[in-house]
């Protein structure tokens, strides 16, 4: 198996896949990230995938998990289109689940969102996911390869939680005010990975959250209770801009509920952290 942009959850998924008896490759673009492969049972392949051909890679019939994240800059995803034309040069991949976001839906007002919403992108970082599922789409109906698409909401775990944020006093939009948002464990994530990769249908495309949304704002608070650390401070949305972090702006101006029904229903899965307040108890202990 060959995941592609092994970071956070590439190394999780990776140790999941080795434990099992897996051969697994991390593609990785520093040597600092390389170097932590190993150790985890992954063989680490290093190179810039936007400027090299690597020749250890070869794709043909494999198992390729797509977690490397587009450039932080414009609507397009040249990372996706490379690894098209690499797969056209070294062979096509048996099946690729590709794990992408939930942004691609936009603003939705608050609504429930299911898998047959229409997806409406508007950020650049929504809009250069948007290019990747289009170009893995397009490249699905012409290559002959499988294809899973993972529309992933926001990631927690207890070494991924906004503590440093909270502890710095940055404040947080209002409880009256606050947009909904939505998040998967990091662990859930993993097992969902794996199912996909075993057990989608071709074509599949699933969102992968825990079905329990909540405010931006009470998930902060909660993790701040948690902890036993101070909340935050709460402003009124209108003075967010010149508050809070650009990218926290661009957050803040959607809103939507995430259903995740498809998911559990076709992929049999049972979540371990099915809420936030089950993720948190396992970090801090139940009270």
């Amino acid at each position: 198996m060959i995941i592609i942009g092994c970071g956070y959850i590439g190394r999780l998924l990776g140790a999941r896949l080795a434990a099992g008896g897996g051969a697994v490759i991390g593609v990785v673009r520093s040597a600092e990230s390389a170097a932590q492969l190993p150790a985890l049972g992954i063989r680490p392949l290093q190179c810039d995938l936007l400027r090299e051909t690597p020749d250890a890679l070869e794709t043909a019939g494999a198992d390729v998990f797509h977690l490397a994240p587009p450039p932080a800059e414009g609507r397009e995803d040249p990372l996706t289109a490379r690894l098209i034309e690499l797969f056209a040069d070294r062979g096509e991949p048996r099946r690729l689940v590709y794990v992408g976001t939930t942004g691609v839906y936009g603003d939705c007002g608050g609504d429930w969102v299911d898998e047959r919403r229409t997806p409406n992108p508007v950020a650049e970082r929504a809009l250069r996911r948007w290019d990747a599922e289009e170009r893995l789409r397009a490249w699905q109906a012409t290559s002959g390869a499988e294809l899973v698409i993972l529309r992933v909401a926001g990631i927690y775990a207890c070494d991924r939680l906004p503590l440093a944020r909270i502890e710095s006093g940055q404040p947080v939009v209002s409880v009256a005010e606050a947009p909904w948002s939505n998040r998967i464990h990091a662990q859930d994530l993993v097992e969902i990975c794996v199912a996909a990769m075993e057990r989608a249908p071709d074509g599949g495309l699933y969102n992968v959250c825990d079905g329990e949304p909540s405010t931006m704002t009470d998930y902060f608070l909660r993790v701040a209770a948690a902890a036993g650390v101070a909340p935050p401070p709460q402003i009124p949305l209108a003075q967010a801009p010149g508050r809070v972090s650009a990218g926290m702006l661009s957050y803040l101006r959607e809103s939507r509920r995430l259903s995740n029904h498809k998911l559990l229903a076709e992929l049999h899965i049972r979540l371990r952290y099915p809420n936030l307040e089950a993720g948190l108890a396992d970090c801090f202990g139940a009270g």
